[in-house]
């Protein structure tokens, strides 16, 4: 038992994003309000923002810049001492493309409170049945 302990407690982040993407989920699809579909959306894109964050430090690595001149010349570079970039700037994107889905998810259900007088998800699908 000590063993399996061991290895949630190893990989304790992974776990917490698990729960924020399964909380996400269930905001957006369980949940009538459209705000709070929204909220859940946006803890959603956390989760999978942070998860990939966390896949992409490495321990023990430093930053992809190499220093001409002394002892990096004498010896040839060694890639695994090095942390990919890469998924940290793709991150920086999804956290633009996310505070953009928030601003138009927003903007879009004040303009369905202006109309139909309610966020409810049940009642707005009523009206449009009636019209």
């Amino acid at each position: 038992m000590s063993e399996l302990t061991s290895m949630i407690m190893s990989k304790l982040n992974y776990w917490v994003y698990i729960v924020l993407m399964m909380v996400g989920l269930y905001a957006m699809i369980a949940k009538k309000n459209l705000v709070k579909k929204i909220i859940g959306m946006n803890i959603l894109q956390t989760a999978v923002i942070l998860f990939f964050i966390s896949v992409g430090v490495k321990k023990d690595a430093t930053i992809p810049i190499i220093i001409h001149g002394g002892a990096a010349e004498s010896h040839a570079l060694q890639a695994a001492n090095y942390m990919n970039p890469l998924p940290h700037v793709l991150m920086l994107t999804a956290i633009v493309v996310a505070v953009a889905t928030l601003g138009v998810a927003l903007a879009l259900v004040i303009k369905v409170y202006q109309k139909y007088e309610t966020l409810d998800e049940d009642e707005i699908l009523a009206r449009l049945e009636d019209e």
